[in-house]
């Protein structure tokens, strides 16, 4: 199986990026305080069917911070333009999926099918709780240090259960105690879009699946059902018995969905 990695010029800084396989594109977008790692249990499984391309997106992992106003969607496009591919599939799950969306619209040429697993949705309206909970996590580690964050982040209900399985509560942990916690202490360089995606989503023209676990928390629930029923032709699944790291904990029936849904567009 092919297999190459490196890092891309990307609008100032630099993306780490891996690829393997090949075939028609497949981008994975991963979640926030996460790396390309959370992708670990679909790569090789994607990747016998597609050129599986993932990345640490600006200021995560092992791609650079932001030193100016950015796009991650726009980081996106010109990584997958150094690579040459001109048309991808894109896979993204929370904060990824926020990213993912914001691709598609932005660049509906370049997206061949979205998938969007527990995700963000930008322009939404949050729960006071989900407020509240961001607030606590952000004043942490602005009075107390990064590690206190990362604790508190790590204890936030979306987690919970993911948690109840140890290797993949070993496995989160690794990738929370190594992200720098940049965001959560310097200004959001992001350039968003006007107007924000969940005021577009019925502009979006790619075939849609959008998944979420049924004991993911009320917000991303509510985001999903929002997405399932604005995106033009989106299919919804609920996944039984897992939370908001779907494809960590239970990869098995998440590869099996993406798959499905992705063949069926190949008929």
């Amino acid at each position: 199986m092919q297999r190459g990695q490196g890092y891309a010029p990307v609008n100032g800084g630099r993306i780490y990026y891996e690829v393997t396989g090949g075939g028609s594109s497949l981008l994975l977008v991963h979640g926030f305080s996460l790396d390309t790692r959370m992708w670990e249990d679909q790569i090789d499984v994607f990747a016998r069917r597609y050129q599986v391309i993932c990345c640490d997106v600006r200021g995560f992992g092992r791609s650079d911070p932001p030193t100016e106003p950015f796009s991650q969607a726009g980081d996106l496009r010109a990584l997958l333009s150094y690579l040459g591919v001109d048309r991808t599939a894109i896979l993204g799950l929370s904060m990824g999926g926020g990213i993912a969306t914001v691709f598609s619209l932005l660049y509906p040429d370049a997206t061949r099918a979205l998938i969007l697993a527990d995700s963000n949705l930008w322009g939404t309206r949050w729960s006071p709780e989900g407020v509240a909970q961001w607030d606590a996590v952000e004043r942490a580690a602005r009075e107390h240090g990064v590690d206190a964050a990362r604790r508190l982040w790590l204890n936030h209900p979306f987690f919970a259960p993911a948690m109840e399985r140890p290797n993949v509560a070993a496995r989160l942990r690794r990738m929370v105690e190594e992200y720098s916690g940049w965001h959560w202490i310097n200004p959001d360089l992001e350039i968003g879009i006007s107007p924000p995606p969940a005021r577009r989503l019925g502009e979006i023209r790619a075939p849609t699946l959008v998944l979420v676990g049924e004991r993911d928390v009320p917000d991303f629930r509510r985001i999903s059902d929002v997405l399932a029923a604005q995106i033009p032709g989106a299919r919804q699944v609920i996944l039984p018995g897992v939370g908001h790291m779907s494809n960590m904990e239970d990869p098995d029936s998440f590869n099996r969905i993406v798959l499905e849904f992705l063949e069926g567009l190949e008929r």
